[in-house]
């Protein structure tokens, strides 16, 4: 099994290009944020932790991610591949990916980085915002909270990652078709 990761701040429209790449590819969209929502709506031992951090904007500790995402691997293993959307955000993360995909006899074929300005982010926040039904998306302070978690937190991962597997670096601005033709274009 493959696993492709698609990395990038909040709001940089990861979820709509995983959605369009799983249809290509025809591999599992895992998305971090979706599934911990499904932990915590199921109210599983994970999702009780998980929903005192994210209600605060805050990143799950990496011990509990770690064992979600071996739970997650371990689902999808007949599967030709995944799309990991929202993981790894740490350096840390970084390392206990490498080591369950390794210890599973799985690999990570590419990493996909959107990159998207911050001024453009809050504008779709805000507009998010608009249409969204989830709690967490109507405060604007947790919107500049995600992002600078994102900064200070995810962004080091990324430089990180590229020391160990292939990063590709998209422009996020434009339309979704031409984000998408610029991804796919890479993986041909």
């Amino acid at each position: 099994m493959e696993i492709l990761i698609i990395t990038g701040p909040p709001y940089s429209g990861k979820g709509t290009q995983c959605e369009i790449l799983k249809k290509e590819l025809k591999f599992q969209h895992i998305s971090t944020g979706d599934r911990c929502r499904l932990e915590k709506q199921n109210e599983t031992e994970i999702g009780k932790i998980m929903s005192e951090y994210e209600e605060k904007g805050d990143l799950v500790p990496d011990s509990i991610m770690k064992d979600l995402f071996s739970k997650i691997l371990d689902e999808n293993k007949s599967n030709n591949g995944i799309i990991l959307d929202g993981y790894p955000r740490t350096e840390p993360q970084v390392n206990d990916l490498m080591e369950l995909v390794e210890s599973k006899n799985m690999k990570i074929g590419k990493v996909i980085n959107i990159d998207v300005p911050k001024t453009e982010l809050l504008k779709r926040a805000k507009k998010r915002a608009e249409t969204s039904n989830r709690k967490d998306d109507k405060d604007a302070a947790i919107h500049l909270k995600r992002i600078e978690v994102f900064e200070h937190s995810t962004r080091p991962a990324i430089e990180y990652m590229k020391s160990k597997i292939k990063v590709l670096t998209f422009d996020g601005l434009g339309t979704i078709d031409e984000i998408t033709k610029r991804i796919k274009d890479s993986l041909n």
